[in-house]
């Protein structure tokens, strides 16, 4: 029965993700492996509110902070030549990556 895997990308810098995306994307088409993706995957966004006096004196002026988290999903058909070659990927630290490997 024929394997797949799905990586899930995350991190907060979107050009290191699309980067990585661009990488395995190179692997598979060199290999010949099917490949299915990159999908973007909803956009979390951390938003924290701060007041900017200390003290809380003052008039109301806040700071607003947001952090984007970008998500990306690949699906490719699994062998192991193609998966040897995924492994040895440099990856930067600030991007996460998540590997399952499942039949159909």
């Amino acid at each position: 029965m024929p394997q797949f895997a799905r990586i899930k990308l995350t991190s907060t810098n979107l050009s290191n993700l699309e980067q990585i995306c661009k990488e395995i994307r190179d692997i598979t088409e060199k290999t010949g492996v099917k490949t299915r993706g990159p999908h973007p995957l909803p956009t979390k966004k951390r938003k924290v509110v701060t007041r900017k006096a200390p003290s809380g004196q003052g008039t109301s002026t806040f700071d607003r902070w947001e952090m984007r988290i970008h998500r990306r999903l690949i699906d490719i058909d699994a062998d192991d030549r193609t998966m040897r070659q995924l492994m040895r990927l440099r990856i930067p630290e600030d991007v996460y990556i998540e590997v399952s490997l499942s039949t159909r």
